[in-house]
């Protein structure tokens, strides 16, 4: 299940707030200039689907939040615990960072833990399958796949440089809580 908890910096042990009704979570991650949403798959996608099948299955949505917001780019990104780069990935997404422009995950399957960094407090997101999280230009980020990964995402953006990201060398993702496998 999805859910949305917020953290003020000063403790960062336990959450101001704790949510998990779809509408809570949007409206409270909207006030923050972030979207959340979900979708459902026009066809069933089936094990080992590819790329482009999955796309298929989510096109009349992503068609139009691509013309909404002028993303040009898309890809699909899949990573598993057998991948033997497990923990190496897990430990630089785990660094807080930005993006020059929007970060656009949507979950086709599994899940993942956005903790997003403004101002004052820290807004843990767990996204699970059919959840879309638009992450605005320069919000500081971090994210944790677990130890145990499984996760596969569409990425959108406006160019492909848009996946690059900026690391703020802040230790703040240590301070806060992982995702639980």
């Amino acid at each position: 299940m999805s859910s949305l908890s917020v953290y003020h910096l000063s403790s960062p042990e336990l959450p101001n707030k704790v949510l998990t009704h779809f509408e809570d979570i949007a409206s409270t991650l909207a006030e923050q200039g972030v979207r959340f949403d979900r979708w459902q798959a026009a066809a069933k996608i089936q094990p080992g689907a590819s790329q482009e099948d999955m796309i298929a299955a989510y096109q009349a949505p992503i068609d139009k939040l691509m013309t909404e917001r002028g993303y040009l780019s898309i890809d699909v990104v899949s990573f598993n615990s057998d991948d033997p780069q497990t923990a190496e990935m897990r430990a630089k997404f785990l660094d807080e960072h930005c993006h020059g422009e929007d970060a656009v995950r949507f979950f086709v399957a599994g899940r993942g833990l956005f903790s997003l960094h403004i101002d004052d407090y820290v807004y843990a997101v767990l996204c699970e399958k059919n959840d879309l999280i638009i992450v605005p230009a320069g919000t500081k980020y971090w994210f944790d796949m677990g130890e145990h990964p499984h996760f596969i995402t569409i990425r959108l953006c406006k160019s492909p440089e848009g996946f690059e990201a900026s690391f703020t060398g802040d230790d703040i993702a240590s301070r806060f809580p992982l995702l639980e496998d």
